[in-house]
């Protein structure tokens, strides 16, 4: 509902097996997003005669170890090997699916809308407490994957920061008792907000944006505050090199020092805040629009229903 999709044009089918054979034996293209759902899609397809090529989309990457790294490298090799195409969201994510065996793998990076221009900052920044302090925020789920244990560790260095910042998390998940431990015994200048429907609006009131993520694809927290002009500190992994270029800064993952020095050196230098800020934006006009990510995907789909068609 809140992206409309039914409005767009869109029909959903229930997440059954038998439904979903029947809708793919339907289609002239398959196209699955992640590849737990391109498992699916696969599955449903086998041992169809003439079946719909599948095309499939690799947002994010399987754990690094242990039994569910295993398997995840397992499906990624069958997805891979069954998908007529892979789209990746970023390099890496199409570099890592040739590596698996993909037959045709190719860049399609996925545009995010603009967001509509923000209420008064001074507004939000009072609602949230911190009128004279510095505010620094992060969002997304809270998984393991996104380092927020990491960050905790840097929120504890800024509490000897004159004025010490408030570090906001917006996002839900099954790691929120453990922060939330950590946040009181600890006295961190930290708030968990729990999902949130206003992220844009909390994201243009920051002073920093953190991105202190294990892995990234292209992110929409990277993407919304280079765009909201919001400077960004984010670590140096998966797609967030390429994406947000030298509009950001980056920081190694884990290591705890480099990125609480690097949120407390931008909060003490507003000079290098606004060029950032000017950085982003223009660093974000480089990206493909919605019109240019719907018109590959069209082209793509153009493509294999030629093939199927020859």
């Amino acid at each position: 509902g809140e992206y409309d999709f039914t409005g767009a044009g869109a029909e959903f089918t229930p997440d059954a097996a038998s439904a979903l054979r029947a809708a793919c034996a339907a289609a002239d293209v398959v196209h699955a997003h992640g590849v737990r759902a391109g498992m699916r899609a696969a599955l449903a397809l086998r041992g169809r005669g003439r079946r719909a090529p599948l095309v499939v989309t690799w947002h994010g990457t399987a754990p690094d170890t242990g039994p569910l790294g295993r398997l995840g490298r397992l499906l990624e090799r069958h997805v891979a090997r069954a998908a007529a195409v892979v789209l990746g969201s970023s390099s890496d994510q199409v570099d890592l699916a040739r590596r698996r065996g993909a037959r045709d793998a190719r860049l399609a990076a996925v545009a995010v809308p603009a967001a509509p221009a923000p209420p008064d900052t001074g507004k939000t920044r009072a609602e949230l407490g911190a009128v004279e302090r510095p505010l620094v925020i992060a969002i997304g789920s809270l998984v393991a994957r996104r380092g927020y244990s990491f960050l905790l560790d840097a929120a504890r260095a800024w509490r000897d920061l004159e004025p010490a910042p408030l570090l906001l998390i917006a996002g839900e998940g099954p790691l929120r008792p453990e922060l939330a431990r950590r946040i009181e015994t600890e006295n961190l200048p930290v708030r968990l907000l729990g999902r949130r429907r206003d992220a844009d609006r909390l994201l243009a009131a920051a002073d920093v944006a953190v991105l202190p993520s294990r892995w990234e694809g292209r992110s929409l927290l990277a993407q919304e505050a280079l765009r909201a002009g919001v400077a960004l500190v984010a670590t140096e992994v998966g797609g967030v090199p390429e994406l947000v270029g030298d509009a950001a800064v980056l920081v190694p993952y884990g290591d705890t020092e480099a990125l609480a020095a690097a949120v407390a050196a931008l909060l003490h230098d507003p000079a290098r805040r606004a060029a950032l800020s000017t950085a982003g934006r223009a660093q974000a006009a480089t990206w493909p629009s919605e019109d240019d990510t719907v018109a590959q995907i069209l082209s793509v789909y153009d493509e294999l229903m030629e093939r199927r068609r020859a």
